[in-house]
């Protein structure tokens, strides 16, 4: 019996090769993002459990801003990030494995231009003005001279992360900064002689975009469903439960409940990817390209993966990629 058993084994190490070995998915997965009400459909599916209930044990990063730690889906440091536009493209370039998953949400009266003891924006030219590059504070501030057909030569701009600028412009080290809520409320709230120069209302509707990195996604595809659908499930409650996630949301943010609501009123949540999603992220890589800072054309096709959104919400999926 024991020489049986032996022979057994011997010709089952020896078949190992052959079959490959076994591959377990592992539903352990880190993801990152900013301090914005904006990415508030990973916070919700984290602190509501709804990762968990579906078989994810996800670690939650924070950082300056949600673009920031889109760069750690490099060589798949994180599994996923939730950012704008230009930090997604720019990190493709770096690494192909980065793709857009979905649009995570539409923000309108969102970006601002906050300014110090200044009445308009005539009064700013000259003056050092606060901006965060790779994020939606340079998309807003790049889309509103041109729209409005400004000098960027007429404007000092300084990079400053977002969570940096209040600080900076209540000591005087920048006049005004480009920035998104909750930093536009709060630079309001926090000094005296700040007002709203320019919002986003004709300039152009930001939108912040959930990204993955696809070595992760193709090594464990079920996890990545589940994500997925946790997402698109955590979307759902801010849309019907209102009040429930505007709770987890403030808690999350150290926020005012009553603050918080009104903010999120001016977002629409919505996982998608539609001809919009696709727009707004090329207006970002032509912005890209007219400031030299597109180290190569976007490989849209690579770039753009619907496969996720398309297993587990199909009706939110149609566009045509830029030629």
């Amino acid at each position: 019996m024991m020489k049986f058993t032996k022979i057994s084994a011997a010709v089952l190490f020896m078949l190992t090769p052959l079959l490959g070995p076994a591959h377990a998915e592992t539903n352990e997965l880190s993801i990152g993002t900013g301090v914005d009400p904006a990415f508030s459909a990973f916070y919700v599916a984290d602190k509501l459990g709804i990762f968990k209930s579906n078989d994810l044990e996800v670690d939650l990063k924070t950082g300056p801003s949600g673009s920031a730690m889109v760069g750690l889906l490099n060589q798949n440091q994180i599994q996923a990030a939730f950012g704008a536009e230009q930090a997604g493209i720019l990190n493709s370039t770096l690494d192909p494995n980065i793709t857009v998953l979905a649009e995570g949400a539409a923000l309108q009266s969102w970006f601002a231009i906050v300014g110090k003891n200044l009445n308009s924006l005539d009064d700013l030219k000259g003056k050092k003005v606060g901006v965060a590059r790779g994020t939606g504070s340079e998309i807003f501030w790049l889309a509103m001279l041109k729209t409005l057909n400004l000098n960027a030569s007429d404007y000092q701009v300084i990079q400053v992360d977002a969570p940096e600028m209040i600080a900076a412009v209540e000591r005087g080290d920048i006049d005004a900064y480009s920035a998104w809520e909750p930093w536009v409320s709060k630079g309001l709230a926090a000094v005296p002689g700040t007002k709203i120069l320019r919002d986003n209302d004709g300039i152009i509707e930001g939108r912040v975009y959930f990204y993955v990195n696809q070595e992760w996604v193709k090594a464990n595809p079920e996890a990545a469903k589940r994500f997925t659908k946790s997402l698109v499930e955590a979307t759902r409650v801010i849309n019907e439960e209102p009040q429930k996630a505007v709770g987890v949301v403030a808690e999350f943010l150290k926020l005012e409940p009553q603050m918080l609501d009104g903010m999120m009123k001016k977002i629409r949540f919505d996982v998608r990817l539609d001809q919009q999603s696709i727009d707004n992220l090329a207006i970002g890589a032509s912005q890209l390209d007219a400031t030299k800072k597109l180290r190569k054309p976007v490989d849209w096709p690579t770039f753009v993966n619907a496969s996720l959104l398309e297993s587990v919400a199909p009706d939110k999926v149609k566009f045509e990629l830029p030629k």
